[in-house]
């Protein structure tokens, strides 16, 4: 697979040039977010009520979830990820087909897995949101060279397709399926050769090469002149740690907070406030019963997309607990609670963050959503426990493929044992925690 070169820039806008090739409209995408940028709270209480009318017209499934249909928006039901697990083709709208939309999987950080759709001009809008975003900073998504603190596939067509987005979207992929003493000096290494511009990528991951970088007495700026960025994602960023990693990669740690099924949700600006993409999303908080609470106050996020006309997101419960307060006009996410994630450590020596089980329980997600929710529990060095909810019991064979896909993203020789439950345990915030760690370091 070829490679982008580190050395200059792309002659041409690659990424945007393959999105139009394959029918995202991404350029009258950006035109039109630029427009909505100015928009008023007004424009987009009007947007909420088309998308509601659209689905209640076009879409049988949302149809028959809201009963009445002349409630006031605050008595909408609140769509949770179990409700859309059900095969894909029976959420869409009339005249979309799994064949002309963008069709996507979440991670199942939260518990639960599931496949949702996009029209591609909804889709196009969310890459509209993140040039946006990431513009702020100094960041061009078709220019910018980033080092990308990902997993991947091992092998197969989703592998190939992975690289291929990482050439078109001008990044290299640093895989954080081990993240041993070894292997981030390779990474170190990576950083004196090319000249990377922004770090984009897991949190905890991110943080280990900075733990890293301060265990070797070096700042990575230093040794990667070019760096300007880091941005993290996908789970929560503690003050200590933004802290620690800045002092040790050198530059600017910014904060991104958005989910696979609606794209980005709020990004730290310039002045280090969390703004919400209110462009393309509008978001509540409410308390456990379902109701609004005051401004400032915690709650759990409810997101809808103002735009995605294929499937609906209408007040649609992603899973996190937030505040929202607004500061100059602009609605401001405080308080951000949720995507923690533990550190595996195992008996060869090496460690794996938590979320590599999302490429370990990937194996066990499908459209039939015969697995309605799992977590993993490490209870010992070598030996990984698997709670499920499911329609029925785990198949020997899918144990088995299980098993295999520890081997390949872990290591050999691991245990598993499967359990089975009618539901899951949940926090006091509600939140399942994909995977947790009940052993310390060896």
């Amino acid at each position: 697979m070829l490679e982008p070169d580190p050395k200059c820039h792309m002659p041409l806008k690659l990424f945007d040039n393959i999105l139009k090739l394959k029918g995202f409209p991404i350029q009258s995408a950006k035109e039109q977010y630029d427009q909505l940028l100015q928009s008023s709270s007004a424009d987009q209480q009007e947007l909420r009520w088309d998308i509601l009318q659209h689905h209640l017209t076009y879409n049988r499934f949302y149809n028959g979830l809201v009963k009445d249909k002349k409630v006031d928006w605050h008595e909408l039901p609140i769509l949770t990820k179990r409700d859309l697990q059900q095969p894909l083709h029976q959420r869409l709208s009339d005249g979309y087909t799994v064949r002309n939309i963008f069709k996507g999987k979440t991670s199942g950080s939260s518990g639960h897995p599931f496949i949702f759709g996009k029209d591609k001009h909804a889709h196009a809008l969310t890459w509209a949101a993140f040039h946006h975003a990431y513009s702020q900073h100094g960041i061009d998504l078709n220019s910018s060279l980033q080092a990308r603190f990902y997993g991947i596939p091992l092998s197969g067509k989703g592998r190939y397709l992975e690289l291929f987005k990482d050439f078109v979207s001008y990044r290299k992929r640093f895989p954080i399926f081990n993240l041993n003493e070894e292997v981030l000096d390779g990474f170190l290494d990576r950083f004196r050769k090319d000249s990377f511009d922004y770090i984009n990528g897991y949190t905890s991951s991110i943080l280990l090469l900075a733990k890293h970088c301060r265990s070797r007495n070096l700042v990575l700026k230093d040794i990667c002149p070019s760096l300007n960025l880091c941005i993290v994602t996908s789970e929560m960023l503690f003050a200590e740690d933004r802290q620690l990693m800045q002092e040790h990669l050198g530059v600017p740690v910014i904060n991104e907070y958005g989910a696979s099924e609606v794209g980005l949700i709020a990004m730290e600006d310039p002045r280090g406030n969390m703004c919400i993409n209110e462009s393309q999303l509008f978001l509540e908080i409410v308390d456990n019963l379902g109701n609004p609470v005051e401004e400032g106050s915690t709650g759990r996020v409810l997101v809808t997309d103002l735009f995605n006309k294929a499937h609906p997101i209408i007040r649609y419960e992603i899973g996190d607990m937030a505040a929202i307060t607004t500061q100059e006009d602009q609605s401001v996410l405080k308080d951000l609670q949720g995507r923690t994630s533990d550190i595996a450590r195992l008996p060869s020596g090496k460690v794996v963050p938590g979320l590599t089980f999302y490429y370990v329980t990937k194996t066990i997600i499908n459209d039939a959503a015969d697995i309605l929710e799992f977590v993993v529990v490490q209870k010992q060095h070598d030996h990984f426990e698997f709670s499920y909810v499911g329609t029925s019991e785990l198949p020997s064979a899918m144990k088995s493929k299980i098993k295999t896909a520890m081997d390949q993203y872990l290591e050999p020789g691991l245990k598993a044992s499967f359990r089975r439950l009618s539901s899951m345990d949940r926090s006091t915030r509600g939140k399942l925690k994909q995977f947790t760690s009940e052993v310390g370091p060896s």
